[in-house]
C-alpha cells in the first residue's frame, strides 16, 4: 500500500533489474520531499510535441573529477560559494521546497510536487539566497516528469546556475545537494552519486535516477544536485524510507538527471 510521508502520497520503489530484487529487501518506501503538504497541478505540458524548444545554457562536457579530488580551486566550499547565490527558498500554498536558477530571464526549476496546486499563471514566493522575497508565477508544470518552471518579473541580481551534463557522471563522483531541507534555507550536504540509472517511481511513472547518499529531506525537493565543479547534474526529487512515519535521510536519496530536466524546461518556456 502507498504510504505518506510530508503530506505526499509516496509509491514502493519497483525492481532495479532483473534477478536484483527491490531496493533494500525491507519495506523501503520513495517518498517526495516537500516541507509541507504537496500536489501537482498547473498546465501540463505534451511531452511529445515537437516543435524547436528554447535552449537553455549548459556547460560544455569535461572529464568527471576523481572522488576525493578538491575538483577545482577553493574544494567543495568553492563550489558551494558558487552555486549557493543560484538556489531559492519555494513556498506556494501549503507546500514549500526548493528550486534554482536557470537563465538570466528570470525562469527557475523547481519540481512540479512543490507547488501544492498551484495552477499555471498563480503566484507563489521565491526567497533568494540574500533573504530577498520575490513574487514567482508558474510558467508550467509537466506532472509526468515532476518538473515545473518559475518565472519572476525582475530578474535583476538573479544568478543562473550552471547545467552540467548527467551523461557525464561516474558511479563515485562527488556531489553536493543544496536547498532548505525542513525550512533551514542554503543548506549544503555532501556525498557520492551511489547509481546512475536506479528505477523508481517518480511522478506517478517509474523511471531511472541518479542516487545518491548526500543528505536530503523534506524541504530539498526541487533544488539542484551538483558536482565538484558547481555544475547542476540533477534535480533532487526523492528518498528512500523505511517505514511510512520515516521521512528523513537514510543516505538514499533521488535525483532527476539534468539531461532529462533540460528538454522538458525548454518545452514549458517555449509554451
Amino acid at each position: 500500500m502507498p504510504s505518506r510521508a510530508a503530506g505526499v502520497t509516496a509509491a514502493p520503489a519497483v525492481p532495479v533489474r532483473k534477478g536484483s530484487g527491490r531496493l533494500l529487501a525491507a519495506a523501503v518506501l520513495v517518498a517526495a520531499l516537500t516541507g509541507g503538504a504537496a500536489g501537482v497541478a498547473g498546465g501540463r505540458l505534451a511531452v511529445g510535441d515537437e516543435a524547436a524548444p528554447a535552449a537553455l545554457p549548459r556547460a560544455a562536457a569535461a572529464p568527471p573529477v576523481p572522488s576525493g579530488s578538491p575538483g577545482t580551486a577553493g574544494g567543495l566550499s568553492g563550489t558551494a560559494a558558487r552555486v549557493l547565490p543560484s538556489v531559492v527558498s519555494v513556498e506556494s500554498g501549503r507546500g514549500a521546497g526548493s528550486g534554482f536558477v536557470i537563465d538570466g530571464s528570470g525562469h527557475l526549476l523547481t519540481n512540479a510536487h512543490v507547488l501544492a496546486g498551484s495552477a499555471a499563471g498563480a503566484g507563489v514566493t521565491v526567497v533568494l539566497d540574500d533573504g530577498r522575497r520575490l513574487p514567482a508565477a508558474v510558467v508550467g508544470t509537466d506532472e509526468a516528469y515532476d518538473l515545473a518552471v518559475l518565472r519572476v518579473d525582475d530578474a535583476r541580481g538573479l544568478t543562473a546556475a550552471v547545467l552540467g551534463r548527467s551523461a557525464d557522471l561516474a558511479v563515485g563522483d562527488q556531489v553536493l545537494a543544496v536547498g532548505s531541507p525542513l525550512g533551514l534555507a542554503g543548506t549544503v550536504t555532501g556525498g557520492i552519486v551511489s547509481a546512475l540509472d536506479r528505477q523508481v517511481r517518480l511522478g506517478g511513472r517509474g523511471q531511472t535516477a541518479l542516487q545518491t547518499d548526500a543528505s536530503i529531506n523534506p524541504g530539498n525537493s526541487g533544488g539542484p544536485l551538483v558536482n565538484a565543479r558547481g555544475e547542476v547534474v540533477g534535480i533532487n526529487t526523492a528518498i528512500a524510507t523505511l517505514s511510512r512515519r520515516g521521512t528523513g535521510s537514510i543516505g538514499i536519496g533521488f535525483a532527476i538527471p539534468i539531461d532529462r530536466a533540460v528538454p522538458v524546461a525548454e518545452r514549458i518556456i517555449r509554451g
